[in-house]
C-alpha cells in the first residue's frame, strides 16, 4: 500500500468516524429543546449528509487496497499485526451492508435491527483500524521484515 493510499483510507475513516458518532451522539444522546422537534439539533441533518458523503470516500479506499494489501497479506499468512488486520476486515462487509440498507429499509424492527449492526461494526471497524495502525507504528510491513543493519 502506498502513502496516497494509506492516506486515503485513514483519512476517509477519520472523517466516517467522526462524521457517524456526532450524528449519532446528535440523534440519540441529545433531547430536543422543543416537544414536537423531529430533530435533536440544528446541525443534525447536516452531519447525516456529512456522513452519508463521506464513508463512499472510505469504501472506495477500502477497495483500492482490497487485493494489494488486504487480501494478498491475508493469503500469505503474514503475522505482523494479522489479529487487527482479520478485525478489520470481517466486520468490513456488515459495516458497509447495514449502513446502506439503513438508508433502504422501512420497517421500523429491521431498521433497528440495521441501526444496531451498523453501530457495533462500526466500532470494531474503527477499533481495529485504530489498532492496526498503532501496532504498525507507522511503518509498512516491508520496513518491518527488512533486517536490521
Amino acid at each position: 500500500m502506498n502513502a496516497f493510499q494509506k492516506w486515503l483510507l485513514l483519512g476517509s475513516s477519520a472523517a466516517t468516524a467522526l462524521t457517524g458518532i456526532v450524528y449519532a451522539w446528535m440523534k440519540y444522546l441529545m433531547t430536543p429543546i422543543e416537544p414536537w422537534a423531529v430533530i435533536n439539533h440544528p446541525l443534525q441533518p447536516w452531519m447525516l449528509k456529512a456522513h452519508i458523503v463521506v464513508a463512499p470516500v472510505m469504501v472506495f479506499a477500502l477497495g483500492l487496497i482490497a487485493t494489494g494489501h488486504i487480501w494478498a497479506h491475508f493469503r500469505s499468512g503474514l503475522s505482523v499485526r494479522r489479529r487487527t488486520g482479520i478485525t478489520t476486515m470481517a466486520v468490513l462487509v456488515p459495516m458497509v451492508f447495514t449502513g446502506y440498507l439503513i438508508q433502504a429499509v422501512t420497517h421500523a424492527g429491521w431498521l433497528q435491527a440495521m441501526v444496531l449492526g451498523h453501530l457495533v461494526t462500526s466500532g470494531l471497524y474503527v477499533l481495529g483500524l485504530g489498532g492496526h495502525w498503532l501496532v504498525a507504528g507507522g511503518r509498512s510491513v516491508r520496513q518491518e521484515q527488512r533486517p536490521e543493519p
